[in-house]
């Protein structure tokens, strides 16, 4: 059985590529202090770095943040100038792959948390267990936030440090799972609650916007092009060099630039109102942290274009280690 791409042994030291890792570790610089900027703009109160072209004292901190990040950007690849394109694109993918482990766990353990929570509420059940001043907390996304879903994703972390599994295919069969469940108690039992549907729709949408990036990885998101099969391996990687920046990077920033832009913004602000929906009531707080599935994907996605990146030009080099993606046999 032919090795898989995560699985082969790189080498660290190759030919020197100083400028393409430069524009790579800076796009991941920048990624990095345009999160750290966010929090500082939406949490404390600071101005955005482009705030500096207009005279803003203060957005002399933001913009300092971006000026530290991609000088430690180019200090990393001067400090190790003879890194393989391909071995730091696979070390890259291995923290991205740490990131959606992570979040893979914290879906599970919150979709569990919180659908348990709003079934007993709906149910009428929680007084049995909690008194009346947490009853009603527990109705408030504002209160289950804070200190159920944060914990649960503190929790996540810890279990994604010691384990390997990423979850697609057990998400996968918890979603078949809750949907069968929705049909048999609908049918069977005429029961239905809005909190069912939630929990589908939530692991769906992690599902999908988490596995993107690791799907790139192994190429295996679909290629509309007709003549992309039939070219070099040069000529490819030529190719998807220039579209990982050109098309990928430049989308994964429009979606960050759009979404995170203040606390106004698409992301931000549901996430600080911890928003539901109109059926929050009576089903599962999800609608915030849909917001925050959108910034997730974006971040895992420029995080693993650049890793496609160093390994499209390594192709187009000529380099050893490419790897042949072949669709599984059927």
């Amino acid at each position: 059985m032919a090795a898989t791409a995560e699985s082969m042994e790189i080498s660290r030291t190759g030919r020197p590529a100083p400028v393409i890792r430069i524009i790579g570790w800076v796009n991941l610089g920048a990624l990095a202090a345009f999160l750290i900027n966010n929090v500082l703009n939406v949490g404390f109160g600071l101005p955005l770095a482009s705030g500096i072209f207009a005279g803003d004292s203060q957005a002399l901190i933001p913009a300092a943040v971006y000026g530290v990040f991609a000088l430690l950007a180019v200090a990393h690849v001067l400090r190790n100038p003879d890194t393989a394109l391909r071995w730091e694109a696979r070390r890259i993918h291995r923290f991205n792959v740490f990131l959606i482990r992570w979040f893979f766990w914290a879906v599970l353990l919150i979709g569990v948390a919180d659908v348990t929570i709003a079934f007993l509420r709906v149910e009428n059940f929680l007084q049995l267990f909690f008194s009346q001043d947490m009853v009603r907390s527990l109705g408030q996304s504002r209160f289950v936030g804070p200190y159920v879903h944060v914990p649960l994703a503190g929790v996540a972390f810890v279990i994604a440090l010691f384990t390997r599994t990423l979850g697609f295919l057990w998400l996968a069969l918890l979603i078949a799972g809750a949907e069968l469940l929705i049909v048999i108690t609908r049918f069977v039992f005429s029961y239905e609650q809005a909190l069912m549907g939630d929990l589908v729709r939530y692991w769906y949408a992690a599902l999908f916007l988490f596995a993107s990036a690791y799907t790139l990885f192994d190429e295996g998101h679909v290629r509309v092009d007709v003549l992309y099969a039939g070219l070099k391996t040069r000529t490819r990687g030529f190719l998807n060099a220039l579209g990982s920046l050109a098309l990928g990077a430049s989308t994964s920033w429009v979606i960050l630039g759009v979404g995170l832009s203040g606390r106004a913004s698409v992301i931000n602000s549901p996430v600080l109102s911890f928003e539901i929906t109109q059926t929050g009531g009576v089903g599962m707080f999800i609608k915030y942290q849909m917001a925050i599935f959108l910034a997730i994907f974006a971040i895992t996605m420029l995080i693993q274009f650049i890793s496609y990146f160093f390994e499209a030009v390594a192709d187009f080099r000529g380099e050893p280690g490419h790897v042949e993606h072949e669709a599984p046999a059927h």
